[in-house]
């Protein structure tokens, strides 16, 4: 019989939306995804990364988690494999990782000194072969490479591409000559969480750069041809990677920014009979409804009074486009929605955001804004030319990205 299998990435679980909590939006997608693996008969979960949206979730986060995972060791659902991905603490994802075995729930938080750690033989309940797994996780630069003095950012960048390529080649080699060993028409899947050169990506909806400014944007060319279908995470617009439909991103299933509102959010059915494997979208439904409403005082006013009247419980980012500076906008704003469910999470007045930026007395505070956002408006702050944003956007990754292997060497110990 076909193998049945349900590919999706970048939860974020504990992320918020413009200061706003998404804990019950989250619970009921993971609550939605659960249902339609017990109603589609899914045999095995893919999940290639970004389980959680910071190194250090709370409570909430891990408690829908944990409690999604002990749901889906009850159904008929024989296998789950989990990657970490950049957002991931790899020592938190792997603390249960022995535990999580028991129940046919593969974690691989992060690169093994060996490939075998990266390499699943998942089987069918007569004991089976059904399927080889390449789980390799989000690879950070002291996996794939040795730091030398002197070295300039594109040095660095050709570096990490062709580690990234050369661990792919190694885990993938491998992988394919245990299937050999065992049947050459296994299926053999590979997850992964990077940024593939000619992504998609979307203003604000939080995807970072993996390093260096986006030189380490790994080519499609560069995963081996053995894998009959590729699994990635980290871009969250649903996309083909390199025109192929075995290789493809499945997108986050929820927003993350208001420029995703009304966009379609899916998670992949991939249907496997032998080696070859067909991706069809699932749509995710809309658990948190958001709007945007642009115009001059009236439209808008006229837009939240439509939305108040239709009873809509929508989170709301207005832009003001009128040519009257109104000191009060906000104020005007806010006390339209009273009584109503409507929630404004964010209010761009664009007729004095240029000077509100400059003096520091934007809208938005800082629960608003993520750290890259934040870096971003230093920039247009302090008017910085193009060519030193570039090499100062790179240094600014390198920090953030060795804070979190600080963060994550703290809490594992290595």
């Amino acid at each position: 019989m076909p193998m049945r299998l349900i590919h999706t990435s970048d939860w974020h679980l504990g992320h918020r939306f413009h200061g706003r909590r998404r804990h019950e939006e989250q619970g009921r997608f993971l609550d939605w995804l659960a249902g339609l693996i017990e109603a589609q008969g899914i045999d095995a979960l893919l999940v290639a990364g970004d389980v959680f949206d910071t190194t250090a979730p709370g409570s909430r986060a891990q408690s829908l988690y944990y409690r999604f995972l002990h749901r889906l060791a009850g159904s008929a659902c024989r296998h789950v494999v989990v990657i970490g991905g950049n957002h991931d603490s790899p020592a938190l994802l792997e603390a249960p990782r022995e535990l999580l075995r028991q129940l046919d729930i593969h974690v691989v938080g992060m690169a093994g000194d060996q490939p075998d750690k990266e390499i699943l033989l998942l089987r069918d309940r007569h004991g089976t072969p059904e399927l080889v797994v390449c789980a390799v996780p989000f690879l950070r630069d002291r996996d794939i490479r040795l730091a030398a003095a002197g070295e300039t950012l594109e040095e660095k960048g050709r570096q990490l591409r062709e580690g990234v390529r050369a661990h792919y080649q190694q885990v993938c080699a491998e992988a394919d000559l245990l299937r050999r060993e065992i049947d050459p028409d296994l299926p053999l899947i590979a997850l992964g969480h990077l940024f593939v050169a000619g992504g998609q990506t979307r203003d604000g909806d939080g995807v970072r750069e993996l390093s260096i400014g986006g030189l380490d944007r790994i080519e499609g060319a560069s995963f081996p041809d053995c894998i009959d279908y590729l699994a990635l995470g980290h871009l969250h617009i649903g996309q083909l990677v390199a025109g192929s439909t075995t290789r493809r991103y499945s997108g986050a299933p929820l927003p993350m920014s208001f420029a995703e509102a009304g966009q379609g959010k899916a998670v992949l059915l991939l249907v496997a009979e032998g080696r070859d494997i067909a991706a069809e979208p699932v749509v995710v439904p809309a658990f948190q409804a958001l709007a945007t409403l642009r115009g001059d005082l009236d439209q808008l006013l006229a837009g939240l009074a439509q939305l108040k009247a239709e009873g809509s419980t929508a989170w709301i980012e207005l832009h003001y486009d009128g040519e009257a500076v109104v000191a009060n906008l906000r104020e005007q704003m806010l006390a339209a929605v009273e009584g109503s469910e409507l929630v404004v999470l964010r209010i761009r007045n664009n007729r004095i955001y240029d000077y509100a930026l400059q003096q520091g007395q934007e809208a938005e505070s800082l629960d608003d804004l993520t750290v890259d956002q934040v870096f971003e408006r230093r920039l247009e702050g302090e008017q910085i030319e193009e060519g030193q944003r570039r090499l100062l956007r790179g240094a600014f990754c390198e920090i953030t990205e060795a804070l979190a292997q600080q963060d994550n060497e703290a809490e594992g110990g290595v």
